[in-house]
């Protein structure tokens, strides 16, 4: 009798396991932030640093994408390594992705074309940790934009190369072995896969400009329109210093800074690229409506933006 209950309840165990196994979420892509953006879902991010323990505190994030600051922060590759490490071990994410998609604020700006050559490497070593995209800060000319996609990609990759929009590619050989295994496929498929999005429909880079300051305004059109740029944002803060204001970070906003941001949202929609912008509870539908499909808001207004395009991915 006891042996049957036993068999019984190992039955009901095994059945119920491949219930939940059947009803898992089965993500298309590697990068969450893509896979939502392809589908015309807006995406929403929050920010990270540190090693192994911050990543796995943050592989269960609200938020489908981490900023890693690296742009004022120390340049430590070991260190972005080990947070990979842990995203992978506190992981998967309830959408059932290996982890939340990162993307790296660079310390290298984008002042010009030869600022960006000259510190290739800083972009090679960044996506070699398995990161899932980049965002450039400053980007101030077209120039500087282009090389900027050029170094995050792989020689024999030729979209857009073939149209002589860009030039090839400069990652090199043996930047696959760490990241492919954060991304969990073999090699070989993440240097297939590892092309920016969405310049390459299959590719599951994702890369970003900061478009902050006077300078960069002057070409924002140009550097928004670069193939293989897949949002940018206006950066309220530095653009506003720019102008010498040092308070205008939030809105209301003076006339100065509102045309600015209008500028820069223009130039993505041309651009059939994603807007960045801050969203908070009382106006992320609001925002969505204007446009924005990359939120820098909390948790809250997250949620509020997901019920609101009727999202079905979980967070």
């Amino acid at each position: 009798m006891k042996r049957t209950a036993l068999v019984l309840t190992l039955g009901a165990a095994c059945a119920l396991s491949a219930a939940f196994a059947q009803d898992a979420p089965k993500p298309k892509r590697v990068n969450k932030a893509v896979e939502l953006l392809a589908a015309g879902q807006p995406i929403y991010y929050t920010g990270g640093h540190g090693g192994f323990d911050e990543g796995v505190k943050l592989a269960q994030t609200w938020a489908d994408y981490i900023n890693y600051e690296l742009e004022h922060g120390a340049f430590d590759m070991s260190e972005l390594r080990r947070f990979m490490q842990g995203l992978v071990k506190g992981g998967p994410t309830k959408s059932g992705h290996r982890t939340p998609a990162v993307i790296v604020t660079l310390p290298v700006t984008g002042n010009d074309e030869a600022m960006i050559r000259n510190n290739a490497w800083v972009i090679q070593q960044v996506l070699a940790t398995g990161v899932h995209g980049i965002l450039l800060c400053h980007a101030r000319t077209p120039g500087a934009v282009k090389a900027f996609v050029e170094s995050s990609r792989y020689v024999f990759q030729k979209k857009g190369v073939d149209q002589g929009a860009l030039g090839e590619g400069t990652r090199g050989s043996g930047s696959q072995g760490f990241a492919s295994q954060i991304w969990g496929i073999p090699a070989a498929d993440y240097i297939r896969r590892a092309d920016t999005w969405p310049l390459n429909p299959d590719g599951e880079i994702l890369l970003g400009l900061k478009i902050e300051d006077r300078h960069a305004l002057a070409n924002a059109e140009k550097s928004a329109a670069v193939p293989g740029i897949g949002f940018a944002e206006w950066g309220p803060g530095d653009m506003g210093w720019s102008y010498g204001l040092l308070t205008a970070h939030d809105p209301p906003y003076p006339p100065q800074m509102a045309a600015a941001r209008a500028r820069v949202l223009a130039a993505c929609k041309a651009a059939k690229i994603a807007f960045l912008n801050q969203v908070r509870p009382d106006d992320v539908e609001k925002m969505i409506d204007e446009g924005v499909m990359v939120g820098s808001g909390g948790q809250a207004a997250a949620e509020k933006g997901r019920k609101y395009t009727k999202r079905s991915m979980p967070w």
